[in-house]
Parts: C-alpha cells; sequence; structure tokens
C-alpha cells in the first residue's frame, strides 16, 4: 500500500532516496503515532534538505505493524506522517511520498499477517519507483535495521544501514552531486 503526494510526469527516470522512518528520520520509541512521540533524528531534516539539493526525489517507506496489532489506526499513521513531513518542509525539506505496511506476522486478524509488501520485500521501494519513474539503480535506501537494507537491494538500490548519530553527516558522502548536463 502507498500514498504519494505527487507523481512525476517526467518521462526520464530520477534517482531516490528512500528513507525508513521510525529510528531514521525520528526517533523510534516503540511504535510512534502520537503527536508527543515525534522526536526527530539529529539532522534529519538537514539529510531531506541536502538529497533534494542534489536531486534526489525522497520518499519515506515504513513497516507499521502497530496497525495489525491495534495499537493504533491508520489515521492516526497518517496524521503522524502529515506532522513528519510538515517538519521537514519548515526546514527546506521535501519528501516526494510516503510508502507503509500495516501488516504484522503477529496481527490480530489473520488476514493482516501474510503480505507482499512488508519489508524486507521490495514491493514498496518497487511500486513507488514505478509511479515516480525512478532508476531504482541510481538510487538508495537508508534504513536502520537488516530488513530495511534487504528491502532495497533486492529493489537494486544501493543500501546503507544507518546506526544512529547525525543522518546528515552520514547521507552526505553516500550522495552524487545534481547532474548538470553540461559536459555529459
Amino acid at each position: 500500500m502507498f500514498l504519494s503526494s505527487s507523481i512525476s510526469s517526467s518521462p526520464s527516470l530520477s534517482k531516490a532516496v528512500f528513507f525508513d522512518r521510525d529510528g531514521v528520520l525520528n526517533i523510534d520509541s516503540g511504535y510512534p503515532h502520537r503527536p508527543d512521540e515525534l522526536e526527530m533524528i539529529v539532522g534529519g531534516d538537514v539529510a531531506i534538505r541536502m538529497a533534494n539539493d542534489a536531486g534526489y526525489k525522497v520518499f519515506i517507506v515504513t513497516n507499521q505493524g502497530g496497525i495489525a496489532l491495534g495499537l493504533y489506526d491508520v489515521q492516526a499513521m497518517h496524521h503522524f506522517n502529515h506532522l513528519l513531513t510538515e517538519k521537514l518542509q519548515s526546514k527546506g525539506g521535501v519528501v516526494d511520498g510516503i510508502a507503509y505496511c500495516p501488516h504484522h506476522p503477529d496481527a490480530l486478524n489473520p488476514d493482516d499477517r501474510n503480505c507482499l509488501c512488508r519489508k524486507p520485500s521490495p514491493k514498496m521501494i518497487v511500486d513507488l519507483a514505478a509511479s515516480h519513474q525512478l532508476d531504482l539503480s541510481a538510487s538508495l535506501m537508508i534504513g536502520d535495521r537488516d530488513s530495511d537494507v534487504m528491502a532495497g537491494e533486492a529493489a537494486g538500490c544501493t543500501s546503507f544501514l544507518f546506526s544512529g548519530g547525525r543522518l546528515d553527516e552520514f547521507l552526505k558522502p553516500k550522495l552524487t552531486p545534481k547532474s548538470t548536463g553540461i559536459g555529459e
């Protein structure tokens, strides 16, 4: 499943950075979903802006198993995501879309236990790439769990495990500069 805020109309493929949400952009306090639980990772806002400035589209791909576990509903997740993207936008960063998986292997409803979208499956990334004309071989996946890295690699992205610290400092050496088209 995914929620997308814009769709590219360019026939050429764009590069992207896919970020996991909890533990990468915001502190993972254990299924954060309430506004008072939104605490940003240091340098997260700068990292998003740096990716934008380097010519990358930015997407969030997040497992939200708390929905299937009955801890919160889809509306609470959308509200939390909206607050997160507003914070990033207030600092000059643009998120082009968000994909989420509401399933969990221990879901209350057995129908929500098995899916094709939960990371380490690459489905959320691949679906965003198709909807936004993205070149996955030129794209990055940044996550804080092995399942994030596995999803990115399975989708064809260069993937990195973020284990804390300043996200902007972590991301900076991984970005390639925006293409100018001059002398290329």
